[in-house]
């Protein structure tokens, strides 16, 4: 029985979607949930499973084809598929079987058994690769973030001429839909940024100290950005208009902080959301960023996931981003930005001493924040990090 791949119905404000990758081609056995199709969004990537076992009778929907909600993708013919193990190919196509030896100089196809590592492959360069038994390592990536395509494995199979001069590459829905809203973001808000520095000794001899204990106790690593969160929630408790927002003429408080993470994947930066931070333990921030972390990687982050933010902290020291202006995550009024550890000498009780510092720079919508409250918000950013027990006392 034939059976449709349809389009699933598709996130709020979400109109349509575009076919990124196929990871069949007609002929191709699926099983049951087995992932078919990837689906590009202006926010995340919908996975499209298959709607039962069979074959890979059509597909419809090419890839960088538009699609809406419903619509047909291909068609699946139901039936068995073999055990896992067996030939990926259908049995009609199963080359005969024989007992009799191959002849000893007869050397055998790598092609028919080698594994082939395709990560990070365009679809028609994972195709040639897996038909060629080209493994990755052996491919000069040209692609964006490292993506190997097709002429790079032409290249690496001594079949392609010299790289060209330039490469025009469309926007995926992702970039151009962060295009959109940093062009929005200037034209609407009026940002300026304020800057501090900040002395991590104390933190980073905490996490020192209780590194081991605390990856024992609850799983995780404790990391750096569980104190910034922390830090900035009771900052934003404390200047409440830091975490507003601006929707007409009105100014729109937020009674909880659900602080947007910005995350740097292969198709772009993404930004899920902590939510009610002021309620969440530092094994809890560290637990959802790591999950957020795998799910961006995976490009398995769900709408949900993005939705509903206040305020976002962005780490451009991960990069090693020394100082830096972060534009505003619209429709939020601030952005905090992280930035590169760097020992350097500072006076103490009037001695110079080396002290791992950091430059941290609040970006701000100067038409509901006033400098006063910026300046402040650092302030108070600064001084729970460099006294962490004031988070536990709520100073």
């Amino acid at each position: 029985m034939s059976i449709e791949v349809k389009v699933p119905v598709l996130p709020e404000s979400v109109s349509d979607a575009t076919v990124a990758t196929w990871h069949k081609k007609p002929g191709d056995f699926v099983h049951r949930d087995e992932n078919l199709v990837d689906l590009e969004t202006d926010k995340v990537v919908l996975e499209v499973p298959a709607p039962a076992d069979g074959v890979l009778k059509s597909i419809l929907k090419p890839e960088g084809e538009t699609v809406l909600a419903e619509e047909v993708l291909g068609i699946v013919e139901e039936g068995e598929v073999p055990a896992a193990g067996d030939a990926e190919t259908p049995a009609s196509e199963e080359p005969a079987k024989t007992d009799a030896p191959a002849p000893a100089n007869e050397e055998k196809p790598a092609a028919a058994t080698a594994p082939v590592n395709t990560d990070k492959a365009s679809p028609s360069a994972r195709k040639l690769m897996q038909e060629n038994a080209v493994d990755a390592s052996q491919v000069a990536a040209s692609g964006r973030a490292g993506r190997i395509t097709k002429p790079d494995v032409l290249r690496a199979m001594g079949n392609a001429p010299a790289l060209p001069a330039e490469e025009r590459v469309k926007m995926s829905r992702l970039r151009k839909k962060i295009a959109d809203r940093m062009v929005e973001a200037q034209h609407t808000a009026a940002m300026l940024t304020s800057f501090n520095e900040v002395d991590l000794k104390a933190v980073m001899d905490i996490r020192k100290k209780y590194k081991e204990q605390f990856q024992e106790k609850h799983g995780v690593k404790l990391g750096l950005m569980s104190f910034f969160v922390k830090a900035a929630t009771e900052a934003l408790r404390k200047h409440p208009v830091v975490n507003a927002s601006v929707e007409g003429d009105e100014i729109v408080y937020h009674n909880t902080q659900n602080i947007s993470i910005a995350v740097a994947t292969d198709r772009g930066l993404v930004v899920p959301v902590l939510r009610d931070t002021a309620n969440m333990s530092l094994a809890d921030i560290e637990h959802a960023i790591r999950e957020y972390a795998i799910k961006a990687r995976e490009g398995k982050l769900a709408m949900e996931d993005l939705q509903g933010g206040t305020f976002t902290i962005t780490n451009g020291g991960t990069f090693g981003s020394l100082l830096s202006t972060p534009i505003l995550n619209a429709p939020q009024s601030a952005i905090l930005g992280m930035h590169a550890i760097k020992e350097r000498p500072v006076v103490i009780d009037g001695q110079i001493v080396a002290r791992p510092m950091m430059y941290i720079a609040l970006t701000y919508d100067h038409r509901i924040i006033d400098g006063k409250d910026a300046v402040l918000f650092l302030v108070d950013v600064k001084n729970a990090l460099e006294d962490p027990a004031r988070l536990l006392l709520n100073l």
